[in-house]
C-alpha cells in the first residue's frame, strides 16, 4: 500500500504563487505516473498535471499550461506542483494520486491523498 499526503495549500491573492507537495510513503511506488487533480464545488474532478515516474515526462491541462509546473525529487518519493499566476478559478481542493497505467482518467488512479485546499482571492 502506498500512502500519499499533500501539503502546501492555503489562501493566496490572484497573481500569487503556491507550491504543493505530495509525499509518498509505505510501499515504494513503482507505477507509471503520479498526478494532481482538483475539484471545485459543483464541478467535476479534473486532472491538471501528471508526471511519469520513470522519465519525468509531464502532462498539463490547457487550463494550467504555462502557469503550473509538476516535478518530482530524484528519490521519487515526493511530487510537487508549483502554481504561479494563480487565478480565482484555480480555487479547489487539490489531490495527488498515483496510477500504474498511462490513463489520465481519475478512475484509473489507485492511490489518493486526502486533499489540500487552495483558495485564490481576487
Amino acid at each position: 500500500q502506498v500512502q500519499l499526503v499533500e501539503s502546501g495549500g492555503g489562501l493566496v491573492q490572484a497573481g500569487g504563487s503556491l507550491r504543493l507537495s505530495c509525499a509518498a510513503s509505505g510501499r515504494t511506488f513503482t507505477g507509471y505516473a503520479m498526478g494532481w487533480f482538483r475539484q471545485a464545488p459543483g464541478k467535476e474532478r479534473e486532472l491538471v498535471a501528471r508526471i511519469t515516474w520513470i522519465g519525468g515526462h509531464t502532462y498539463y491541462s490547457d487550463s494550467v499550461k504555462g502557469r503550473f509546473t509538476c516535478s518530482r525529487d530524484n528519490a521519487k518519493t515526493t511530487m510537487y506542483l508549483q502554481m504561479n499566476s494563480l487565478k480565482t478559478e484555480d480555487t479547489a481542493v487539490y489531490y495527488c494520486a498515483a496510477t500504474y497505467g498511462p490513463s489520465i482518467s481519475g478512475r484509473d488512479y489507485v492511490y489518493w491523498g486526502q486533499g489540500t485546499q487552495v483558495t485564490v482571492s481576487s
